[in-house]
C-alpha cells in the first residue's frame, strides 16, 4: 500500500469518527455542556501527555512548548486558538444535546467557504469569480433560513467561525500537529480544573464512578484520536484531496440528525443545504482544477 492510500485511510477514518461524534455526546446528555467541555479539555490534555510519553517525544514536546512561550505574540495566538476551539467544542456539545445536529452539520459545511473569506481578509489571497459565486451561494442559503425561521442560525455560524479562526491561528503558529493539542489544552486545563473542583465541592458536579463517568473520561480519547489520525493523513495526501474528505463528517451528522435523532428536515433546510452544497461543489471544483493546472505547469 503506497503512502497516498495510507493517507486516505487515515483521513477517512478521522472524518468518519468526527461524523459519528453526535452519538457519543448523547451518552452524556444529562451533563451540562460546560461541564462536558471541562472534562474534554482535561482528559484530552492527559491523553496527549501519555501519548507523547509512549512515543518518546517528551523532549521535543518541551522544546515546542518553550518555542511557544519564547515570544508573547506566539503564546497569545495559541491562547486565542485554545479559547476558540473551546467555544467550538461547547457549542457543538450543546447543539447535539439540544436537538440542533442539523445546525451543527450546516456549520461544518459552511466552514470551508468561511475559510475563503478569512484568506481574503487576512492573507490577501485572490479568488476567482467561481469562488466568489460559491461564497455568495452559501450566503443566500443562510439568509434564506434566517428569513423563514425569523432567527439567525447562530449555532452553524458560531461553529463555522470558531473553527475557521482556530484553523487560521494554527496555520500562522505552525506547530507540530502532534504537540499542538497538548499545548492548546494545557492553556485551558487550569481553568477547567478549577471549574470542576468548584462544582464538585458544591455538590452540583456530575462526575462519578459510573457509566457516565467513564464516558466523560473517554472524551479525551475521542477528541485526540481523530486529530492524530488526521495529522497522519494530512502528511501523506494533497490538500485538494483533504478538501473532498472534509465533507464526510457533516454528511454523517446530517444523516444522524434526520434518521437517528428524528430532527425535523423541512423544505427550508432543504433549500438552505442545496445552496450550501452548490457553493461547495463550485468551491471544490475550482480548487481541484486549480491544483491540476498548477501540477501540469510544474511538470
Amino acid at each position: 500500500m503506497n503512502e497516498e492510500r495510507i493517507g486516505i485511510l487515515y483521513g477517512f477514518s478521522a472524518y468518519l469518527l468526527w461524523g459519528f461524534l453526535p452519538l457519543y455526546w448523547r451518552l452524556v446528555e444529562s451533563v451540562p455542556a460546560w461541564e462536558v467541555l471541562a472534562h474534554r479539555v482535561i482528559w484530552s490534555f492527559v491523553f496527549m501527555l501519555c501519548f507523547i510519553l509512549v512515543i518518546r517525544r517528551w523532549q521535543l514536546f518541551k522544546e515546542e512548548t518553550k518555542y511557544v512561550f519564547a515570544y508573547w505574540k506566539r503564546w497569545l495566538g495559541i491562547l486565542a486558538a485554545s479559547v476558540l476551539i473551546s467555544l467550538n467544542w461547547v457549542t457543538y456539545i450543546w447543539a447535539v444535546n439540544a436537538g440542533h445536529v442539523l445546525d451543527a452539520s450546516l456549520g461544518y459545511y459552511i466552514n470551508p467557504l468561511f475559510n475563503v473569506v478569512l484568506g481574503i481578509l487576512f492573507l490577501q489571497e485572490r479568488f476567482s469569480p467561481l469562488q466568489w459565486i460559491a461564497v455568495f451561494s452559501a450566503f443566500i442559503g443562510v439568509s434564506f433560513m434566517t428569513f423563514h425561521f425569523g432567527s439567525v442560525p447562530w449555532v452553524a455560524i458560531v461553529l463555522a467561525m470558531t473553527f475557521g479562526l482556530y484553523g487560521f491561528l494554527k496555520k500562522v503558529a505552525d506547530l507540530n500537529p502532534i504537540f499542538a493539542l497538548g499545548i492548546e489544552t494545557m492553556f485551558i486545563t487550569p481553568i477547567a480544573f478549577i471549574y470542576l473542583s468548584v462544582i464538585e465541592w458544591n455538590g452540583t458536579g456530575s462526575f462519578s464512578f459510573d457509566l457516565v463517568g467513564v464516558f466523560l473520561f473517554g472524551t479525551g480519547a475521542i477528541t485526540a484520536i481523530p486529530l492524530l489520525l488526521f495529522a497522519q493523513g494530512a502528511k501523506r495526501i494533497p490538500l485538494s484531496l483533504i478538501g473532498f474528505l472534509q465533507y464526510i463528517a457533516p454528511t454523517i451528522m446530517l444523516l444522524i440528525g434526520v434518521f437517528l435523532l428524528d430532527e425535523s428536515f423541512t423544505y427550508v433546510h432543504a433549500v438552505t443545504f442545496l445552496f450550501i452544497w452548490v457553493g461547495l461543489i463550485l468551491y471544490t471544483y475550482e480548487r481541484y482544477s486549480g491544483k491540476r493546472q498548477q501540477k501540469a505547469v510544474t511538470t
